[in-house]
């Protein structure tokens, strides 16, 4: 490799993929393309950067999904010290609204083999977190959530600082999936985790379930970060008896609670596979967890770079590699003193491990008893005759609220007679007022572009 060419750029970890030389970096679109033709890529865009006069400290949207050009544009801006707004939507008004949130100057889309420059009108020099990421000279992100109006919340991260996180890396030969977005911070988790130790991405075209699987047999990929609702609808297509997974030995899951009666499924499927249950938020990164077993949605959260606690329930945390702020929310779910609370409910066991039950703006109310979702959806899940579920609050005149299940049958199935079976089933595991008191028969369970169970109504986005 030319060393002048690698004297160009300083990012270390765009200094560690011209180290991994011909390693296999990227497998897209049926190619396999190695970290010599990455680092040629980043080159390339870091030229393109300048013939457009994108300068150093611009917000620069990267309007895209995963592929070799997004990547190394993405690093080319990191080494330009951009802010960077990855948006992978295609919806125009979702699109529109993420440049204006976020006071994008410049807005790059790729798309069918070209790449265009379209500069923006949007003013950012009187926000304060910007004019101080840009006067300290670092790089920066911005991740969008939904809050429970639908309206997408802009997130800044110094991504200087969130890259460190991932520094230390040690070298591994490996083949992992980029099922998460391009725009989440289990994606980008995903893409800086595998660069910087070498490993190979397989980015796919599109999250089918039958192209997934074709994709891990292929390519035979060792890791699959998913979320439980993609790994239920695996199960139900039976895509495992049809390709190979032979080569998979580890599944992550995250993003939504794990049912456990999914899980128990999960495992009596892949008894050879381990499952490991991660944990992020797009306000304070991914952090680093172990769970207790595979079979078990018990797990702690074991990173040096974050603290914990439980007040209420409700779990709190504090990172060193948290968001400088929101640019267009307030700053209530952050204390005085920096802990984010983040609207995931708890329960810890005697010996230290943690298991997420529940968001707290889930919980139904049913005549003042709390009843969590993920707890009525585990017990419907461990019945033979339903396949998927997804359980919510309906308004109710006398209690407030009632339980409401949307159940998708297994094959053959009188759907006459599965309220009754559920109240059955349900009446000796959970108390009367838990049990669902309307039964939905539906084809499929909805789910967002992140493959999350749509549980509230009035949801909007599924940031």
């Amino acid at each position: 490799m030319d060393n002048n060419s690698i004297f160009e750029l300083q990012h270390w970890l765009i200094k560690k993929i011209a180290d991994c030389e011909k390693k296999p970096a990227i497998v897209f679109k049926g190619r396999q393309y190695t970290y010599t033709d990455l680092f040629s890529v980043i080159l390339s865009q870091k030229k393109f950067l300048e013939k457009n006069n994108i300068r150093s400290k611009e917000i620069v949207a990267l309007i895209s999904d995963y592929s070799l050009e997004s990547i190394g544009l993405f690093l080319a801006l990191v080494e330009n010290k951009n802010i960077i707004v990855p948006i992978a939507s295609r919806v125009k008004n979702e699109i529109e609204l993420k440049l204006q949130e976020a006071f994008v100057e410049k807005k790059i889309v790729i798309e069918g083999g070209m790449t265009t420059v379209t500069e923006l009108e949007y003013k950012s020099e009187n926000h304060p977190l910007i004019k101080k990421l840009q006067h300290e000279q670092c790089s920066g992100l911005v991740l969008f959530s939904s809050g429970s109006t639908g309206k997408p919340k802009a997130m800044l991260h110094d991504l200087d600082n969130l890259l460190e996180a991932y520094k230390l890396k040690k070298q591994r030969d490996s083949s992992l999936l980029g099922f998460l977005m391009f725009d989440h911070i289990g994606g980008i988790h995903t893409m800086f985790s595998v660069l910087a130790c070498g490993a190979k991405l397989v980015i796919p075209e599109n999250r089918k379930v039958d192209y997934i699987s074709q994709l891990i047999s292929e390519h035979k990929v060792n890791l699959l970060p998913a979320s439980p609702t993609f790994l239920n609808l695996l199960l139900i297509s039976e895509a495992y008896k049809r390709f190979d997974f032979s080569s998979l030995e580890m599944i992550t899951y995250g993003t939504e609670p794990m049912p456990e009666g999914l899980l128990k499924r999960l495992k009596s499927f892949f008894p050879a596979i381990k499952f490991l249950q991660t944990f992020g938020t797009s306000e304070t990164g991914i952090t680093r967890t172990v769970s207790r077993s595979s079979d078990s949605n018990f797990l702690k959260l074991d990173d040096p770079n974050v603290e914990y606690k439980i007040i209420n329930g409700e779990l709190w945390l504090k990172s060193k590699i948290q968001i400088l702020g929101y640019l267009n929310h307030d700053m209530n779910n952050f204390t005085e003193d920096g802990w984010y609370k983040t609207g995931d409910l708890i329960e810890q066991a005697d010996d230290g491990y943690l298991r997420i039950i529940g968001r707290e703006i889930e919980v139904i109310n049913v005549g003042g008893e709390k009843v969590l979702p993920i707890e009525v959806e585990s017990i419907l899940l461990e019945m033979p005759e339903i396949s998927d579920c997804l359980v919510k609050g309906e308004k109710n005149m006398i209690t407030g609220q009632i339980v409401s299940a949307d159940v998708v049958l297994a094959e053959n199935v009188d759907p006459k007679i599965i309220r009754n079976k559920i109240r059955m089933f349900c009446k000796t595991r959970i108390d009367n007022y838990k049990i669902p008191l309307r039964v939905n028969v539906i084809n499929d369970v909805k789910f967002g572009s992140r493959f999350k169970k749509l549980r509230l109504e009035e949801a909007k986005t599924d940031g």
